[in-house]
């Protein structure tokens, strides 16, 4: 019987998966990258071990064939629990796939700070305080990096783990093994810099402060964003659960 394989969809050329590959890297995890922009199909959800969908600047409700067959194999992995982890435009698609909706976010969140200098904030809820995903993390309270204009509203099957203060669903989950957070927690130095170049909403801010508050909490935003990895492919069953 042929092995199943973890795939890493790319929904944009820029947006790599950061400390996800790296992850799979150091654990010696055999994984494929898809390339969806450069015309690669999006892989059979039979045929996987795990999805992970990263984020991109198109809109989960565009009518475009490119998205209504993203989202179309998106919600049959969801149907065959295939363990899907999905990061900004990959939570969109998710929530769509699971019947939600995708809407204009109430403000565009943007790198490191809101528009009165405050910092993005993810919260976990209860909910979140109690899921596999956020095993072996002590802080309630999050600082992230943000990169999107639209948000989700969920449906009574999808269910909010962490909360912003502009933006309310940061962390959904559906099922017992498919997760979308909105945030940027795969960030690396070599992502975040690839981001800043060549974003055109990144382009607007001013980069040495973008830089400064990276380099602040770097090393936490590493460790934090790696945890939650792992815990998501230990839920998904690729690796042994640590303590």
């Amino acid at each position: 019987m042929k092995a199943k394989t973890i795939y890493l969809i790319k929904n944009e050329p820029r947006e790599s998966g950061g400390l996800i590959e790296d992850f799979l890297t150091a654990r010696g995890l055999v994984y494929q990258v898809v390339e969806l922009k450069k015309g690669e199909p999006f892989p059979d959800p039979r045929e996987a071990a795990a999805l992970i969908v990263l984020g991109g600047p198109d809109s989960a409700n565009d009518q475009t064939p490119y998205m209504i067959q993203q989202i179309e194999a998106v919600r049959g992995a969801l149907d065959e629990g295939v363990p899907y982890l999905g990061i900004c435009l990959g939570l969109q698609v998710m929530v769509k796939a699971a019947g939600g909706k995708v809407v204009p976010s109430p403000v565009k969140e943007i790198g490191f700070f809101d528009s009165n200098g405050r910092p993005y904030e993810i919260h976990l809820t209860f909910d979140g305080t109690r899921d596999h995903l956020f095993y072996g993390i002590r802080r309630r309270i999050m600082r992230v990096f943000q990169l999107h204009g639209e948000t989700v509203e969920l449906t009574p099957q999808l269910k909010a783990l962490a909360k912003g203060s502009w933006v309310p669903n940061q962390v959904v989950c559906t099922g017992h093994r498919a997760y979308g957070i909105q945030c940027h927690l795969e960030l690396t130095p070599e992502l975040f810099e690839k981001l800043l170049a060549e974003d055109e909403d990144l382009k607007k801010l001013n980069p040495d402060a973008q830089r400064k508050a990276f380099r602040e909490m770097e090393s936490e935003y590493r460790d934090t964003g790696l945890k939650i990895i792992e815990n998501f492919f230990t839920i998904a069953g690729l690796i042994g659960k640590t303590k």
